[in-house]
């Protein structure tokens, strides 16, 4: 006997929907397991990952502060996603958005104008866009695969940021350590909730799914997409063209890419780093598939995964366990969801052995 996977007929579209809820009880369950097998109470575990993080107003903020970030990343690549465009080098797109934006702050170093911050918004979205155009220029002009082109380019985008930041960049009044100046007040983000540190580029984050919400289900273009995705046959025999939609799709997530980088130099980081991304780009691929590539959907899984650093952190600090634990669980979430995808998809069929 050998087991055999039949294609459904019609996948249950609400198991499609409650699937990454078992993913996300499946991942908390193999945590538990994975806290006894470390020595670590599998209780205690819980409660310093999952629960100590928002204890209290100050938690509960650093949460949506990390959470901006992966909403912005994950509405832009969903856009893509759903025409099949797989834009997986928004780390990348990232780091250039945020070398563009502090470029702005830098050029301008004692600017008082209301029109510093939205200047650096623009140069944040424009530098991811044009990062993200080499890949989907190599798609339309080459047929390179947009996969291996956008993620190559992460590395380039990460040396880059180091070659400015130890040589050009550098601060010279800064000990030696590879990091601009200080961004000036008017270069940063207006904090939210005074005594924390979430900005205003929440209000951006929130606005890019309404926005992306609107784009991708009440727009023509979106609908294009949408069938180019499901059905490539059917779009292109109603004519929708296959390399509008694919420059669409990686340019919407270059530039929220961008914009995300942005947040971050002008925001808690305040600055040009080595460090400026702990791997939002890569997260926000898990977060998009959460979310199953909704805004709603999104919203709810930026702060699951943001909480998955949040208590990485604590586990470090209380646990004496090192903070790529949250990498793990954030891999976890992301098998247990593609196992749910394969048994909604497919039927397991036990077939009799081969002659």
């Amino acid at each position: 006997m050998w087991l055999k996977f039949e294609q459904r007929t019609e996948p249950s579209v609400l198991m499609r929907y409650l699937s990454p809820l078992i993913a996300v009880g499946l991942m908390l369950l193999s945590g538990m397991l994975i806290f006894a097998m470390l020595g670590k109470s599998p209780v205690t575990g819980f409660r310093i990952f999952f629960l100590n993080p928002l204890r209290d107003t100050y938690g509960v903020a650093e949460l949506f502060l990390k959470a901006t970030p992966l909403m912005l990343c994950a509405v832009g690549l969903s856009v893509g996603f759903r025409a099949n465009v797989w834009n997986i080098g928004a780390e990348g797109q990232l780091l250039v958005g945020a070398l563009a934006a502090g470029a702005v702050a830098l050029h301008f170093p004692n600017s008082s104008s209301p029109f510093l911050l939205p200047a650096m918004v623009a140069a944040g979205a424009l530098g991811g866009m044009v990062w993200a155009a080499i890949p989907a220029w190599l798609r339309t002009r080459f047929n390179a695969n947009e996969i291996l082109t956008s993620l190559m380019l992460v590395y380039v985008a990460q040396l880059m940021l180091s070659w400015l930041v130890h040589g050009p960049w550098m601060d010279p009044e800064g000990f030696n350590f590879p990091q601009t100046k200080l961004f000036q007040p008017h270069a940063l983000l207006p904090i939210l909730v005074p005594g924390t540190r979430v900005n205003a580029a929440l209000f951006l984050a929130v606005g890019a799914l309404i926005a992306g919400w609107v784009f991708m289900n009440r727009s023509f273009m979106g609908y294009q997409m949408k069938v180019a995705g499901q059905a490539e046959n059917a779009g292109r025999y109603a004519g929708f063209s296959a390399r509008r939609a694919i420059w669409l799709g990686m340019l919407v997530g270059g530039g929220m890419a961008g914009i995300a980088g942005m947040s971050e130099v002008a925001g808690p980081v305040g600055q040009i780093t080595e460090h400026i991304s702990p791997g939002y780009g890569f997260a926000a691929m898990i977060v998009a598939f959460v979310g199953r590539l909704n805004p709603i959907g999104i919203f709810f899984s930026s702060l699951l995964l943001a909480l998955l650093y949040m208590g990485g952190e604590q586990a470090q600090q209380y646990l004496a366990l090192p903070y790529s634990i949250s990498n793990v669980f954030q891999g976890m979430l992301l098998f247990f969801l593609l196992a749910s995808d394969v048994f909604i998809n497919f039927r397991p069929r036990l077939a009799g052995r081969r002659k």
